[in-house]
């Protein structure tokens, strides 16, 4: 069980907000890819760039974050990820030329695969499983919900305001900040224990691996899935997948210590993680192409539009909490889960022409709800029966599935929404979106599937086997 530490309220505030940075800078940047395209030389083409860089390297280095996390120290990789994504995010503003933009965005991903496993670590390692962990966890999870939701808006108003290197800029302090608090609030990290290894074959493979199936996925809607570079990225990828588990399953000191995946309630997490990202992150895409290719918003009203998303959000999360202690987990992930199919299918039913933005909000309202309940509940089950001496990398599997699932899930649902479809502003849109949203809905009650399998027992789902310290 976790120790109890001395001024958690400042640690959890300090977590919260350093998940609330990194929320924001997943939507910010989307209002804002117009202005970059035509002020930095981006072609049609290499535009996505700005975003998938971000997301390749967020992606590979997930498992090398987690297992530094918990080899290097937490306080040492939450500080050094923060000060990555401060720097980064200044040489961002910086960038004169298409490919210093997006290294820069790469490395925010770098500090974003450092960041993540090392918060939740955190959070698993202070706060005991039960009331006080789900309590932090709906903390975490409704600062990122106010994050996503007002990352549009914030990208809108600075855009607007100051032009597209603003939305870089209002990183740097906040970032900075952070990583010099980390000093003061997280405690100092205890001295490395001796004898455990790094696994560096199997952090190469994958690093590289999970870096190359990612790159694949989201180039397979630009350059075709037959083409040779997204052939190339996904078998490439899928075989050193491959190799990564032989290795871990010969070295003495994996990286991904493969007895974790006898644990169910962190391999039902990885699964739902998947679902959860393929289906409810898509809708931020979807709802900004509709807003504005549809209906004519500009960036100031679309981020004004995910405003009751943030608010709605952090009741999600905070509900979640108390389902969780009342229902267990199980039961929460379903609601959650369930709630976000509806809103889904409300949001899509709404879709028209037409209609106005008050027809959106019902679906917009479930949806948001759903959403805060699942991702509470299911980042609390990725660390439930995880010692604490691996729990950085366990919320790196989790992770790394989630940002999988967003992956595949992004580049399924817009093939989607793009059959048969010529146009890319106005009316002739609608069908193709509506689509796209029902299938997301669709595969929302696939991942309710998954939450099945959690055996219900009062919200921990542990694993049978003695837990394993070493490695």
């Amino acid at each position: 069980m976790p120790k109890t530490v001395r001024r958690t309220g400042p640690l959890l505030a300090l977590l919260a907000f350093a998940q609330f940075i990194s929320a924001i800078d997943y939507n910010i940047v989307y209002v804002a890819l117009p202005e970059i395209g035509r002020e930095v030389g981006f072609s049609a083409q290499s535009l996505q760039w700005v975003v998938s860089a971000y997301a390749v390297t967020f992606g590979g280095f997930l498992l090398l974050g987690g297992r530094a996390a918990d080899l290097l120290g937490r306080r040492r990789m939450f500080a050094l990820a923060l000060a990555l994504y401060g720097a980064s995010s200044l040489a961002g503003a910086l960038a004169s030329a298409p490919g210093l933009l997006v290294a820069a965005r790469a490395v925010q991903g770098l500090g974003g695969a450092l960041l993540l496993p090392a918060t939740l670590s955190l959070i698993n390692t202070t706060f005991a499983e039960g009331a006080a962990r789900n309590r932090a966890m709906a903390v975490w999870g409704g600062a990122g919900a106010v994050g996503l939701a007002l990352g549009s808006l914030l990208g809108g108003v600075l855009t607007s305001a100051f032009g597209w290197e603003a939305v870089f800029y209002v990183n740097v302090p906040l970032a900075l900040g952070a990583a010099a608090a980390a000093f003061g609030v997280i405690a100092a990290d205890a001295p490395r224990t001796a004898g455990r290894g790094f696994d560096l074959l199997g952090a190469l493979t994958a690093t590289i691996g999970f870096t190359t199936l990612v790159f694949g996925i989201v180039q397979g809607p630009e350059l075709g899935w037959t083409s040779p570079a997204t052939l190339a990225g996904l078998l490439g990828g899928i075989a050193l997948v491959g190799l990564f588990l032989l290795v871990e399953s010969r070295t003495a000191h994996p990286l991904m210590p493969l007895h974790l995946l006898h644990n169910r309630s962190l391999v039902t997490a990885m699964g739902i993680t998947f679902m959860f990202m393929a289906t409810f992150g898509s809708q931020y895409y979807f709802f900004t192409i509709y807003l504005q290719n549809v209906h004519g918003f500009n960036a100031l009203q679309t981020g004004l539009a995910f405003l009751p998303s943030a608010l709605i959000g952090m009741i999600g999360t905070k509900t979640s909490e108390k389902l969780l202690g009342r229902l267990g987990m199980r039961p929460t992930l379903l609601i959650g889960l369930l709630l976000g199919a509806a809103g889904m299918t409300l949001l899509a039913a709404a879709m028209s022409p037409t209609s106005g933005y008050p027809a959106l909000l019902p679906g917009l309202a479930l949806l948001s709800l759903g959403q805060g309940i699942a991702w509470t509940a299911m980042f609390v089950a990725a660390g439930t029966g995880v010692d604490a001496a691996q729990q950085g990398i366990a919320s790196a599997m989790a992770s790394t599935t989630q940002q999988i699932g967003a992956a595949v899930g992004l580049a399924v649902l817009v093939a989607v929404a793009s059959l048969g479809e010529r146009e890319t502003t106005g009316a002739a849109l609608v069908p193709g979106l509506r689509v796209a949203v029902w299938v997301a809905a669709a595969l929302t009650l696939v991942g309710a599937g998954i939450a099945l399998t959690l055996r219900s027992q009062g919200g921990a789902t542990i694993d049978e086997r003695p837990l394993v310290t070493t490695g």
